[in-house]
């Protein structure tokens, strides 16, 4: 039985006892962040985590992150802190920004794949903290989908994976991000920028300088992975999904001609961008690119329960938090892209 706990109206203390109790006990716990919900438990408790990976499918080798209440905290997983590290979490903690250090012995294999780093954040959301805080726990927290679906951004996303096979789900509304959270490599220098996520590149070369992107980020293959989403096909609908890039009259041109087609050839089409492009199903994704990115996920569930055969998806530029849309939309496709 799940039981699910309705915080949308703010923390409620008394209820969260009742998930942080659960967290002490290895029991899994869905609970929201600013960035998507995640599927968590205590990551110093090897059983509980071994839960995480088999409720999600989820591969042995894709590292989970740590999440923590406080940053002294971090002294605790992580055998060294450099400054760069200290620099970036005054300035961006909490927020969706994960950082990867060398890991303690505490840390169980089993919660960072067998590396020998950890990946610790803390996330900016007041019932994520507060049961962070109850549980005395840090919490290991992969994104809350079966392994290679859609990230879940709202309890419901959550309940449609995984009612009756995980004990908690805390119901705290709509995540106010929509992707997850940038994940940046400490223990290389430049800093390595393992995944985009919800704190744009950007802000964080403003504040330590020159960051190199992983050839990850934009689809090359990995044998080891240092941060989630780096190795294996994430984020993707039942349907086959396609990604139109290009000059924005282009790619409208391209995505008019391709839902064509494919209606002449007897698919059910979607659509997820600015326009509906006469599909059979549509989902506007927003007019900046901030909607852009809160709304990904949310679509592409739409489109699963809609039942299309194939979904067309709009480009973004790849600037601020469209780097990190596009990452999502490509890996999604399992990189099929359509240059307009």
């Amino acid at each position: 039985m799940t039981i699910i706990i309705n915080m949308r109206s703010g923390v409620d203390e008394v209820k969260l006892r009742i998930a942080a109790k659960l967290i002490r006990e290895g029991k899994l716990v869905a609970f929201p962040t600013e960035t998507v919900y995640g599927l968590g438990a205590d990551a110093l408790n090897e059983r509980a985590v071994r839960r995480i990976f088999e409720a999600k499918g989820r591969p042995a080798d894709n590292p989970l992150i740590l999440h923590i209440a406080k940053f002294s905290q971090v002294y605790e997983l992580a055998r060294e802190v450099p400054e760069e590290a200290k620099v970036l979490v005054e300035r961006f903690w909490p927020g969706p920004l994960t950082i990867v250090l060398p890991r303690k012995d505490v840390v169980p294999d089993v919660t960072t794949g067998g590396l020998d780093t950890v990946a610790i954040r803390m996330p900016a959301n007041e019932i994520a903290l507060k049961l962070i805080e109850l549980s005395g726990k840090p919490i290991a927290a992969p994104s809350a989908n079966i392994s290679g679906k859609p990230s879940p951004t709202s309890a419901e996303h959550v309940a449609d994976d995984f009612y009756g096979k995980i004990e908690c789900i805390i119901d705290g509304g709509e995540t106010r991000i929509g992707v997850e959270s940038t994940v940046i490599d400490l223990t290389e220098h430049p800093p390595v920028l393992l995944r985009p996520g919800g704190l744009p590149l950007e802000e964080i070369e403003k504040v330590i300088g020159k960051v190199r992107i992983h050839p990850a980020v934009f689809g090359k293959k990995v044998d080891t992975p240092k941060s989630p989403g780096m190795k294996y096909k994430h984020y993707a609908p039942n349907a086959e999904v396609i990604v139109v890039e290009g000059p924005r009259e282009k790619v409208k041109g391209k995505i008019t001609e391709l839902v064509k087609e494919l209606k002449e050839r007897g698919k059910k089409v979607g659509v997820i961008g600015s326009e509906s492009y006469n599909a059979d199903e549509f989902f506007f994704l927003g007019s900046s690119v901030e909607e852009v990115a809160k709304n990904l996920f949310k679509a592409l569930r739409y489109m699963d329960k809609a039942g299309v055969d194939v979904v067309i998806a709009e480009g973004v530029e790849e600037r601020g938090l469209g780097l990190a849309v596009m990452n999502r939309l490509r890996k999604a496709s399992g990189y099929k892209i359509v240059k307009a």
